[in-house]
């Protein structure tokens, strides 16, 4: 395996903190840090993804179908825009920088929310209301793209190369993840059960405590993170204008144009596919031209993101067409000690993901050691196989869920508890594996790029599912839960024959 290939980019001066220095529990304190201002940022964006869809249909007044395809744009603005953050992190911000960034606008963004929902619950009619609405969504597309691939990259920079703490550590960053998810939970309740902006507001407020704990605990990083060359943002670019005001100026219009499609996102499903052809050549490019052993590595790297776009696809249907599908066709009422309560479908779909992740990582983290000491840990590419198997069979027990319930009834919950449990167990064997191996297949030079492009992925495979889900309005959700079934198994079964030339390709990175 080359060196040069998979090294994590250079960090000045980490060594020389006492406090970066530090381990607790076997790990940099750095570690938890990160993690625990990633938890809080996971609080504000899944609370999107618990209450978003329900939103625009029951506050919003628009149709399932629309609010599918909006939210199917958002995330896919949410999972493009880390590109762009994560290559002006590599050659102007430094991560640090772009996630400071980052969380501002996505703060900004919950805010602007609110006070659209408290416009809509007073009843305000306005020409600006709705542009306020994308406009905020806007902000959250653009911070994610800031934020969101630099704080992974910082994790990768924690290790040496080799370093078998690795995978483990993005195991434990996940559980991070998970456990603002399933706190997120109760932002759905709040927003459905007692007023929607306060669902948004709650939001607001976890992304302001995740850039303070970040802010107030940076030292403890070390170096890392910071930029190469700082003065970079100083030089002039075309026409004499500093490179910060043109990041500047570009952040803005980019604000400006995502709001606009998000507002459009039917046009967004189309321009993806186009846009996505450039990225692509660009990639192959650099494949073309790194080498056979760095250019095999991005190879592999590719195909993985492809994979990560199917499985973005269909799990994120979760805030939209499954929380609809348990909104409408799953009896959610249970009693307990002569109590009778029905749990909210936003609490549902937005926390048994997370709770399930929860207490699942840390037995398939040790699962992945014990396996590796033994020497028949899964390559890579077959954990990624595996892991689709799985989200196939969940969208099989919604199927049957979707049959028991017919066209108007409702199934029981048990249908949901498995499906989830489901397609978390495929998510271990899938998301944390491979933010872990990005980071060790890209070069130096294009480690945030490659993140990127890993976000870009699932930006695809989002918007992509906005149109899944709109055919449940003309065929049903039983059928197309079988036919996301189907889909999936077939492109696991080409994923597992292809495992051999992907290891080749992979040059002993797992």
């Amino acid at each position: 395996m080359s060196q040069v290939a998979t090294k994590p980019p250079p960090v000045r001066g980490h060594t020389s903190s006492p406090a970066a220095s530090r381990e607790l529990m076997g790990h940099p304190v750095g570690l938890y840090v990160l993690f625990s201002t990633e938890l809080w940022e996971r609080f504000s964006f899944y609370s999107m993804r618990a209450f978003l869809s329900l939103y625009i249909t029951k506050a919003m007044l628009l149709s399932k179908p629309e609010a599918t395809a909006i939210y199917g744009a958002y995330l896919g603005f949410v999972y493009a825009a880390p590109f762009v953050g994560g290559m002006l992190a590599d050659r102007l911000l430094g991560q640090r920088r772009a996630i400071v960034i980052g969380a501002i606008l996505m703060a900004l963004a919950q805010f602007s929310l609110a006070a659209h929902a408290l416009c809509v619950n007073a009843h305000v009619q306005a020409s600006w209301l709705l542009p306020l609405f994308f406009t905020g969504l806007g902000l959250l597309s653009t911070g994610n793209g800031f934020f969101k691939p630099n704080i992974s990259s910082i994790v990768g920079t924690l290790y040496e190369q080799g370093d078998a703490r690795r995978d483990r550590a993005f195991t434990i960053f996940y559980m991070g993840i998970n456990i603002g998810a399933l706190l997120s939970g109760i932002t759905g309740w709040v927003a459905e059960g007692v007023a929607w902006h306060w669902g948004f507001l709650l939001a607001g407020c976890g992304m302001v405590t995740g850039l303070l704990i970040f802010l107030g605990w940076r030292r403890l990083l070390g170096e890392r993170g910071l930029p190469s060359r700082p003065q970079a943002l100083g030089e002039p670019l075309v026409g004499g204008i500093p490179k910060g005001v043109a990041v500047l100026v570009g952040t803005l219009a980019f604000i400006v144009v995502a709001s606009f499609l998000l507002s459009k996102p039917h046009l967004v499903q189309n321009l993806a596919l186009i846009v996505a052809g450039p990225i692509l050549l660009y990639l192959v490019w650099e494949v073309i031209r790194s080498g056979r052993v760095i250019g095999g590595q991005i190879a592999a790297a590719l195909v993985l993101c492809l994979c990560y776009a199917m499985f973005s696809c269909f799990f994120e249907l979760a805030g939209s067409t499954l929380n609809f599908f348990a909104d409408d066709h799953v009896n959610r009422t249970i009693s307990f000690m002569g109590m009778t309560t029905t749990i909210k479908a936003s609490f549902l779909t937005a926390s048994l993901n997370p709770w399930y992740v929860v207490f699942l990582a840390l037995p398939f983290a040790l699962l992945w050691g014990w396996l590796d000491k033994r020497r028949i840990e899964p390559s890579s590419p077959l954990k990624f196989a595996l892991g689709l198997l799985q989200v196939a069979a969940g969208f099989l027990v919604f199927y049957l869920g979707a049959i028991q319930a017919g066209a108007t009834g409702r199934c029981h919950l048990g249908y949901l508890l498995l499906g989830f449990f489901l397609h978390t167990t495929g998510e271990l064997c899938l998301s944390p594996v491979g933010l872990s191996t990005m980071t060790k297949l890209a070069p130096a030079r294009l480690v945030s790029t490659i993140m990127g492009t890993w976000f870009l992925s699932a930006a695809l495979g989002n918007v992509l599912g906005g149109r899944v889900g709109e055919k449940v309005e003309h065929f049903g959700y039983q059928t197309v839960f079988l036919w996301i079934a189907i889909i999936i198994t077939v492109f696991s079964v080409l994923l597992i024959a292809s495992v051999p030339i992907l290891k080749r390709l992979m040059h002993g990175v797992k």
